[in-house]
C-alpha cells in the first residue's frame, strides 16, 4: 500500500487513484461507498430480517410482505428518494449498489406496495396505510447537553458515552421484563446516539396509540431549559420499574461514571445547578457555605465531586430531614443526570423512518454497528470500524483472497456475526414457529367449520 506525503496510508480502490485514509470525513467519496456496498454490506441478512420468514415455501408465507416495505435512500447532494420498494433480495442489493446511498432509512410495511401508492390514491380509496412497523426508540446525546460538560452537540467521548450505556440497560431490561419482548436490536447511530428496534410480531403490529402508551411508560424526563426540576417522580414510592432502574443501573452509573467523569461538583456554577433542585433553602445554603469554604482550603486528595455528593446525600437523608420530598431529592438528582431521554415522536408513530443498521455515517465515517446490550458497557464509539479503516483492511489482505472471506478479513465481520447469531437467527426461528402455529390454527378452524 502506498504512503502519502505525510506518511499516512493511501488506499487503492478498484483501480482508482489512491486517496488519503481520512478523506472520507471531509467528503463522502462515492468510490469508498461503492467498495463498501459491493464487498462488505450484509445485503442478504438485511433482506432476511425485513422478510420476517416470508421468503420461504411455507404455505403461510406472505410473498408480498417484503415488497410492501418502504426503504428511503439519501443520495449525495441531499437527493432524497422515499417510498422505494423491492420484490426480492436481488432487487434490493442491486439498487443499493447502483445508487450508492449515503444513508438508508427503513420505514413501515404498508397495506400496498409504496412505490405504487399513487395508483391506489387515484382509485379514491384510502388503502395506502402503514400496517406493520418495528417499535423503535431513538436516543440522542444532544438531548443530554444540559448535564454533560465534556462535549456538546454532535461530539461524544468516553466520559459522556456512559449516558448511552445506562439508557440501553434501563430500556432493554424494561422491554424484556415489563413488556415481554425478546427480539431487540440495539444499534450505534454512527455519531452521537443509539437506536433500538423491537422486532417481535406483537411489537410490529402495535397501533400508534399503543406505541404512545409504551413511550409514555418510559417518560420521566419532563423538564426544559427553564425548569429547575428536570424529572417528575410521582407518589410516595417509586414505580417498580423506576425503583429497579435506580437500584440496578442509574445509581451506580451516576456515582461511578457520571459524577467524576462530568465533574458535577467541581465548580460553583455546576453545583449551584444541583443545589437549585433542593426544595429546602436552609439545606442548600448549608451545603453552599461548606463548599465555598472548602474552595479556599487546601485541595483534598480525594475526588471533590465524590466528597460533595456524599455530603449532600448525608444531609438530605439523615434523621433530621425525614421529609419524603427531601429524601426523594437524591433520587431526582440521579434521574435528572442519568435517566434515558427518548425522542418520543419516533416511538409513537408507525410511519417514522429510522436509519438502517450497517449504514456509514457521512460525518464520522463510522459504521452503524449493533451493540450487545448484555455487554454494552464495553462498547467504545471511538473504536467502531470506519469506512476508511475497513477498506484499508481489505486492501492490506491482498487481492487473491476469496470474496466470501472478505467480510471476515475486516473488523466488521465480528459485528455481522453478532447480528446474525444473536439477533437474526433467533428472530427467524420465532417467526417460523409463529407462522406454523397460525397456519395450523387456521387449518383446525377450517376443519371445525366443515365438521359443523
Amino acid at each position: 500500500m502506498a504512503k502519502g506525503e505525510n506518511g499516512r496510508d493511501n488506499m487503492q480502490i478498484d483501480g482508482h487513484e489512491p486517496r488519503q485514509a481520512n478523506a472520507v470525513y471531509e467528503e463522502f467519496n462515492a468510490n469508498y461507498l461503492k467498495a463498501y456496498y459491493g464487498k462488505l454490506f450484509p445485503h442478504a441478512e438485511m433482506f432476511k430480517w425485513m422478510s420476517y420468514g416470508n421468503d420461504g415455501k411455507h404455505p403461510a408465507c406472505d410473498h408480498s410482505y417484503f415488497g410492501r416495505r418502504e426503504f428511503s435512500f439519501t443520495l449525495d447532494n441531499d437527493i432524497y428518494l422515499r417510498f422505494q420498494s423491492f420484490n426480492n433480495a436481488t432487487e434490493l442489493e442491486n439498487s443499493i449498489k447502483e445508487k450508492c446511498p449515503v444513508k438508508i432509512d427503513i420505514g413501515p410495511v404498508y397495506s400496498v406496495d409504496p412505490a405504487k401508492r399513487h395508483a391506489y390514491a387515484q382509485s379514491g380509496d384510502n388503502v395506502f396505510t402503514p400496517v406493520e412497523r418495528e417499535l423503535v426508540f431513538d436516543i440522542d446525546m444532544t438531548d443530554y447537553d444540559d448535564v454533560r460538560y465534556c462535549c456538546s452537540g454532535a461530539d461524544v467521548c468516553l466520559d459522556c458515552w456512559p449516558l448511552m450505556t445506562a439508557a440501553i440497560k434501563v430500556i432493554d431490561i424494561a422491554l424484556r421484563d415489563d413488556f415481554g419482548f425478546n427480539h431487540i436490536l440495539w444499534v450505534y447511530s454512527g455519531r452521537r446516539g443509539v437506536h433500538c428496534w423491537v422486532c417481535d410480531g406483537r411489537a410490529r403490529r402495535l397501533t400508534n396509540e399503543q406505541r404512545a402508551a409504551i413511550a409514555d411508560y418510559f417518560r420521566v424526563y419532563k423538564g426544559n431549559d427553564n425548569s429547575q426540576k428536570k424529572v417528575s417522580l410521582m407518589g410516595p414510592v417509586l414505580h417498580p420499574f423506576l425503583a429497579r432502574s435506580y437500584t440496578e443501573v442509574l445509581r451506580a452509573f451516576f456515582e461511578e461514571k457520571i459524577l467524576s467523569g462530568q465533574k458535577l461538583f467541581a465548580t460553583a456554577e455546576r453545583f449551584e445547578k444541583i443545589l437549585e433542585t433542593i426544595p429546602d433553602e436552609s439545606i442548600a445554603s448549608e451545603l453552599r457555605g461548606k463548599w465555598m469554604e472548602s474552595r479556599r482550603s487546601s485541595i483534598a486528595k480525594e475526588d471533590i465531586n465524590v466528597i460533595r455528593w456524599e455530603q449532600l446525600k448525608h444531609l438530605l437523608q439523615s434523621g433530621k430531614h425525614k421529609a419524603q420530598g427531601l429524601r426523594r431529592c437524591v433520587e431526582e438528582i440521579v434521574f435528572s443526570y442519568t435517566y434515558p431521554r427518548l425522542d418520543m415522536e419516533v416511538s409513537k408513530h408507525m410511519n417514522h423512518l429510522l436509519k438502517a443498521p450497517f449504514c456509514v455515517h457521512p460525518k464520522t465515517g463510522r459504521v452503524c454497528v449493533p451493540i450487545d446490550p448484555e455487554h454494552c458497557e464495553e462498547f467504545d464509539p471511538t473504536g467502531v470500524p470506519t469506512l476508511s479503516s475497513l477498506l484499508d483492511e481489505l486492501n492490506s489482505g491482498g487481492q487473491g483472497a476469496e470474496i466470501d472471506n472478505e467480510l471476515d478479513r475486516t473488523s466488521l465481520g465480528k459485528s455481522v456475526r453478532f447480528f446474525r447469531s444473536s439477533f437474526l437467527q433467533p428472530l427467524l426461528k420465532s417467526c417460523k414457529e409463529d407462522m406454523e402455529s397460525s397456519y395450523n390454527r387456521k387449518l383446525q378452524q377450517s376443519k371445525n367449520s366443515l365438521n359443523w
